[in-house]
């Protein structure tokens, strides 16, 4: 008899046509994407989907037997909510096989208008525990829920145990220290809000200046970093800047990293994680395809044998290419501090 649990989906990235494509490829179970509008949290130029370049990425991807998710995952603005409306009809139209929402109005909309279309709550809806997930899924019937990456093990083992909808959790790309859907301080500090944005420091606030070699990161005025002649400079971003507290310079809240989930793809899949998702929509298709061929390999070699798998040293060596600040960790995820 076989107890293992059923292979994770591993969910790509697709800022692109052509990242779509190498996202299929490299082995991913799904893509998502949005379209070239406010709806979009990754709404960025040169970035994203017209309809044409859907109807074709929809069509490989079904000829794959893969799926496209929509990532409607912003908030109506007053006054536009429409247009929120209209983005629903076309990922509908379309042929998504799902949705990923975050405003609960959208949600109302969405399921009254297409009640057999699957509902997905963005990481962007910052549902922690399991009240506030089986309370969608009771008003809305969302199907699946992308955890903020601030959960540990036990709070994600835990959250499945106490929900029927299915848990989606990040495996590799950028991390914060936040929960999405919950940052204050890019809005503080830029008046902008990462909800609707897309992006912790909108670049219409970032200013570089260089004097005497040494240069300066600022953010709406603030300074979030100064590096010394030579030395590799990151774009600033207020939890991941460097800054001097009680006389020490440096950094204060979290330090540029990706995170890398390798490690713990067979406690995921034994706990009942559905989905291991990849973030990086305003990456490049070698960037996609490079971390999914190497996440494909990894959870195939975790469902095949979960008691030996090991995280093979080229597996490492391919993320840690791709993370910020040329390194990794397995972010709240474990915490043997705690």
């Amino acid at each position: 008899m076989n107890n293992l649990p059923p292979p994770m989906e591993l969910v790509a990235p697709a800022g692109s046509l052509a990242a779509l494509k190498a996202a299929l490829e490299a082995g991913a179970d799904a893509v998502y994407l949005g379209l070239k509008n406010a709806t979009n949290a990754r709404n960025f130029a040169g970035l994203n989907f017209s309809e044409t370049d859907i109807c074709t990425g929809v069509e490989h991807a079904h000829a794959l037997g893969r799926k496209v998710l929509f990532a409607i995952n912003t908030f109506p603005q007053p006054g536009r909510t429409q247009e929120w409306r209209n983005a629903v009809d076309a990922a509908h139209d379309l042929g998504a096989d799902a949705v990923i929402l975050a405003d609960p109005g959208l949600m109302v909309y969405a399921h009254e208008r297409y009640p057999r279309m699957r509902l997905h709550l963005s990481v962007q809806g910052s549902a922690t525990h399991a009240d506030a997930i089986e309370l969608m899924r009771e008003q809305f019937n969302i199907q699946r829920v992308v955890l903020p990456r601030v959960l540990t093990l036990q709070e994600i083992e835990r959250v499945t145990r106490q929900t029927q909808v299915e848990i989606e959790v990040f495996g590799f790309g950028s991390l914060c220290v936040m929960a999405e859907g919950r940052c204050l301080l890019s809005s503080f500090a830029t008046g902008d809000s990462p909800n609707n944005k897309g992006v912790c420091s909108p670049a219409h606030a970032v200013r570089w200046s260089e004097i005497g070699g040494q240069l300066d990161a600022r953010l709406n005025g603030i300074l979030i970093d100064r590096y010394a002649p030579g030395e590799p400079a990151a774009y600033p971003t207020l939890c991941k800047g460097r800054f001097e507290v009680e006389g020490r310079f440096d950094h204060a809240l979290e330090e540029p990293t990706s995170l890398n989930a390798l490690g713990l793809l067979p406690r995921l899949a034994a706990m009942g994680v559905k989905a291991i998702k990849v973030e990086g929509r305003q990456r490049s298709p070698a960037y996609v395809a490079q971390v999914i061929a190497t996440l494909r390999a990894a959870i195939n070699a975790a469902n095949l044998a979960p008691a030996r798998y090991v995280v093979r040293p080229d597996w490492q060596a391919s993320l840690s290419r791709h993370a910020e600040g040329s390194q990794t960790t397995q972010g709240a995820f474990d915490r043997p501090w705690k």
